[in-house]
C-alpha cells in the first residue's frame, strides 16, 4: 500500500512537471497555446457559477466613479444587485455606521452573502471571474500573450490614465457639485500630462478596434467613468482631437451597460434599504 502511494505521487509529480514544458520540447512556442492550469482551475470556477443566486448588495453612490465602474460589469454580465446608498455628498462615508463597513471610507463596498470586497477593479474582476461564462467576456486569457497585453492595458489605466482623469475629473466636475472653485492652473498642467498619455493610445488604436484586443474588454471599460464626466468639460477636445481615441470613446460610452450604469434615476428607484 504504501509503495503504491509512492508510486501514485511520483506519477503526479511527473505528470505536473511535464505539463508546463511539453510544448518546448515539441518546438511549440508556450506563449501561442492556451493557459492549462487557468482552464483547469476555471473548470472550479464555472462549477461554481451554476451554483451561484445573485444577491449582490452594493454600498455605493450612483454619481462615483468607482461605483459606476462595478455597475458596468454588473450590467454587462447582466447580473442584478440590490443598491444601498453611501451619500459622498452629506458625507456618509465617513460616519461610524459606514466605517465600520470599510474602514477606509470609501464607496464601493460589494457583498456576495458573507464575502465583502473594496476597491472597484478588485470587485469587478470578482464578478468577471464568477460569471465568466454569462453576458460579456471582459476578460480574454485564451493565451499568455493575450493575457499579458489585456493585463498590462489594465494598468495603464490604473497607474497612467485613471490618476490624471481623476484630477481632471475633480477639479472640472467634483468641485463644481460642492460649489468649489476650480483650479485652471491644475487643469492645464494636468491636461498637458495626459495628452502624452493620449498619443499613445491614439497610435495604439490605429490598429486595434480597442485597447487590448478588437473586442472591447474590462480594459477599456475601466476607462468609461471618467471619460464620461471628462466629455462635459474643455478637457474634451483632447480626446476629440485625436481620430482613433474619438472613434474609441464613441464606442465605448454607447454601450448599453454603461448608459444603464449611468442612469442615476434607476439606482435610486432599485433602492430597497
Amino acid at each position: 500500500m504504501g509503495s503504491s502511494i509512492l508510486l501514485g505521487s511520483f506519477a503526479l509529480v511527473v505528470m505536473m512537471a511535464i505539463s508546463y514544458e511539453p510544448f518546448q520540447w515539441m518546438g511549440v512556442n508556450a506563449s501561442e497555446v492556451r493557459i492549462t492550469c487557468y482552464h483547469h482551475c476555471n473548470q472550479t470556477f464555472e462549477s461554481q457559477e451554476l451554483a451561484h443566486k445573485d444577491e449582490y448588495k452594493i454600498y455605493g453612490y450612483p454619481y462615483s466613479t468607482n461605483t459606476r465602474r462595478v455597475l458596468a460589469v454588473l450590467h454587462e454580465k447582466g447580473l442584478s444587485y440590490d443598491p444601498i446608498t453611501v451619500d459622498l455628498k452629506a458625507g456618509d462615508q465617513k460616519k461610524p455606521r459606514f466605517l465600520s463597513i470599510n474602514p477606509f471610507g470609501q464607496v464601493p463596498v460589494f457583498l456576495d452573502g458573507d464575502l465583502k470586497l473594496t476597491e472597484s477593479r478588485a470587485i469587478s474582476e470578482y464578478i468577471v471571474t464568477v460569471h465568466k461564462s454569462r453576458g460579456t467576456q471582459l476578460l480574454n486569457y485564451e493565451s499568455y500573450k493575450k493575457m499579458g497585453t489585456q493585463r498590462m492595458w489594465m494598468a495603464i489605466e490604473s497607474f497612467e490614465f485613471d490618476p490624471l482623469t481623476s484630477i481632471l475629473t475633480l477639479e472640472q466636475s467634483i468641485k463644481p457639485m460642492y460649489g468649489l472653485k476650480t483650479d485652471y492652473k491644475v487643469v492645464n498642467e494636468t491636461e498637458a500630462k495626459l495628452e502624452k498619455v493620449l498619443d499613445i493610445y491614439e497610435e495604439r488604436l490605429k490598429k486595434s478596434s480597442f485597447l487590448a484586443s478588437n473586442s472591447f474588454t474590462m480594459a477599456d471599460l475601466y476607462h468609461l467613468p471618467n471619460i464620461q464626466y471628462l466629455m462635459d468639460t474643455h478637457t474634451k477636445r483632447l480626446f476629440e482631437n485625436r481620430p482613433s481615441v474619438r472613434r474609441w470613446v464613441a464606442e465605448i460610452i454607447a454601450r448599453p451597460a454603461w448608459k444603464r450604469a449611468c442612469d442615476v434615476k434607476a439606482w435610486y428607484h432599485k433602492k430597497k434599504n
